[in-house]
């Protein structure tokens, strides 16, 4: 496990460049040796992620969000559940987060319990199913997880939000396999399309090979990040993203 390496910072570079500098930095932190598996999810301890932000960050504050009429630090409505916040202060910038206590089955957790029906397939009819009513150590775990996640704005083990089903960082290997495919991407790309003739006509052809060629969904992944305005501000390159995402799910 590498330990944060400060970024080299040219010395004219704006604020909103030496931002953007440290967000990648920390956004390509391998902490492959310091997440957890959960039911299939991954998770970043709380202890770990603000140690790594530390480093990066040393004067980086953190702040609990109480309600200002329990001074309490969760807000309860008493029909949907309970939400804790935080907030992340450094260099100049606060991202605020929230998050909704759970139980281990992600079912809103309240101050009392509740039954809700699922479907048994097995006895063919549905079920009750009881929520326990949330305690301290419930909320406590809740604060410290919207604190990882606070600090996730920030870049640090982002990837595990965006896809919970791809694996933290790329090997090196597979890097260098990502690097290939964005160089396909960038070349067929940068073609103009007057000089293509009969052999391209597609403007997007330069992305779809770059899909076509992903072997699996870290490579998938990785394309979607170096292409993210494209794919989110394109409903046709975005339906080509998620039919490459399921093709490869069903071939997994």
């Amino acid at each position: 496990m590498c330990k944060f390496q400060h970024p080299q910072i040219p010395a004219n570079a704006t604020a909103d460049e030496r931002r953007a500098i440290y967000f990648d930095a920390l956004y390509s932190l391998d902490l492959r040796g310091k997440v957890e598996k959960y039911n299939d999810l991954t998770y970043l301890s709380w202890a770990n992620a603000w140690a790594e932000f530390k480093r990066c960050y040393p004067s980086a504050t953190y702040r609990i969000i109480k309600n200002p009429e329990t001074n309490l630090p969760y807000f309860v409505d008493p029909q949907i559940g309970i939400m804790v916040y935080t907030e992340v202060t450094v260099d100049g910038i606060t991202h605020e987060m929230w998050l909704p206590v759970m139980n281990a089955s992600n079912k809103s957790m309240k101050l009392e319990p509740y039954t809700y029906q699922v479907w048994d397939k097995d006895k063919r009819q549905y079920v009750d199913k009881t929520v326990q009513a949330a305690t301290m150590f419930d909320i406590n775990k809740t604060i410290m997880r919207c604190l990882v996640k606070n600090l996730a704005m920030f870049g640090l083990g982002l990837c595990i939000y965006s896809g919970e089903d791809f694996p933290e960082s790329e090997p090196s290997d597979m890097r260098q396999q990502t690097d290939t495919l964005r160089k396909t991407a960038r070349r067929t790309k940068a073609i103009p399309q007057t000089q293509r003739g009969n052999t391209i006509t597609d403007k997007y052809a330069g992305i779809k090979a770059a899909l076509n060629a992903c072997p699996d969904q870290q490579s998938l992944l990785s394309l979607y990040q170096q292409h993210k305005n494209e794919v989110e501000g394109n409903s046709e390159i975005k339906a080509l993203f998620t039919e490459r995402k399921l093709q490869l799910q069903k071939a997994a």
